[in-house]
Parts: structure tokens; sequence; C-alpha cells
């Protein structure tokens, strides 16, 4: 007898928000401040022309929409987490061999390792250091987003074409549901994030800002 199972399957599922999860990739003083350690040895010219459409966006545009979602989520009762760049040791010996040749270091404790103030954790909220691109590789994310019982993770976040595009292939191979909102993550070029956003779209269900609210809004 052939099964009709797979004629059912989609990846465009509404949230369940008591099996949700909100996850805030790397946005931190580190990569979304001016004075973070990736940009504070630049001069004003040279941050201007490599990153200053990104912070524009970044402020403007990316962050509110954060702040939306942090809202939103919270009010519909997902569980918010985020996670950082950020060492175990002062010296940053146990990161990555890909982050050592990068020379990406975000001593354990500093403030480059610190979520940007204007989406702050509240103090009951989830907040994982990593030294990996993947959250899911260098965390135990995928052992406490079973315990909390999350079956459909929101990404968003930095960079869109390196660490949540890794989040998302990670976390689908380990079978869960993710939705991007593609307004809330944010890279280097708007070229780059909408290749981002095509490469990955095969994995995830893609929304705005606005769907998911509309969404969340409409479930409750």
């Amino acid at each position: 007898m052939t099964s009709n199972t797979n004629a059912i399957l989609t990846r465009e599922v509404p949230l369940v928000p008591d099996q949700s999860g909100l996850l805030f990739i790397d946005v931190q003083n580190f990569s979304a401040k001016r004075e973070g350690a990736e940009f504070k040895d630049l001069t004003d010219a040279e941050f201007d022309k490599s990153y200053g459409w990104f912070f524009e966006q970044l402020n403007s545009r990316v962050v509110p929409n954060m702040q939306a979602l942090q809202s939103g989520c919270r009010a519909a009762g997902i569980e918010v987490m985020y996670t950082t760049i950020e060492s175990l040791t002062k010296d940053g010996r146990d990161r990555s061999l890909d982050y050592k040749i990068t020379g990406f270091n975000v001593p354990k404790g500093s403030w480059d390792g610190k979520v940007i103030d204007e989406i702050a954790p509240d103090e009951d909220e989830i907040v994982l250091p990593k030294t990996s691109s993947s959250v899911f590789v260098s965390t135990h994310i995928d052992y406490i987003l079973r315990n909390l019982g999350v079956k459909q993770i929101v990404l968003c976040g930095l960079i869109t074409d390196q660490c949540v595009e890794s989040a998302i292939r990670d976390a689908c191979d380990l079978g869960y549901l993710v939705t991007q909102v593609t307004d809330a993550c944010l890279t280097y070029s708007m070229d780059r994030h909408e290749t981002s956003l095509r490469a990955i779209k095969g994995y995830c269900r893609q929304v705005t800002t606005q769907e998911l609210l509309d969404e969340l809004t409409h479930n409750g």
C-alpha cells in the first residue's frame, strides 16, 4: 500500500506558541556597534566605505524589526533566546580553528560578547555563547530546545549569509521546522542578503516581521 504521508508535509506551518522559540543570532556589541571590536580599529573613512550601508540598515530598519519580534513573541508566550560569539576563556583558546584563522576572539565576560541593549535579554531568557559559525555545533542548544519542547524555531540576526545560514541548515537537519524572518536578518550588502535568502529558501519558511506578527495576532 502506498503511503500518502508525504502529501501533507510542508514547511509552511504557522507557529504553535508553546512549541516555538525565537533565536537571535550574534546581535551583540562586537558585531552591531561602531565601538565593537570588529570595527573599532577602522578609520571613519574605512568604516563608512565598508560598513556604512550595513549600519544604516541595521539601525533604521533591522533592529526595530527585531524589537517588534521580541515584543510579539514574548507576548505570545514564545521562548526568546540569544546566541553570541563569545569564548569560554579570556584568551580564546577554546575557539574553533576557523575563528582563530579569522581572528575572532570575544573574551569571556566582555562587553563585546553582550547582546545589544536595544534587545537586551530578560533575566530569565537564555543566552548561549558560541565559538563557531553554527550555534548547533559549539553549544548544547539542541538539548535545551528539546527540553523546552521547542519544535519550531524562528531565526533572525547577523550575518545572513554566514551564522544565520549555518543555524538554519543545522536546525533543519536536526528535525526542527525553521522560520526565517527575512527583514530581521542582515549582511554587508543587499546583494549578499538577497543571494543568501534565495539559497536557503529550500530549508525554511521565509516571512517578514509584519507577516509573523500578524500570524501571532491571528493565532492568539
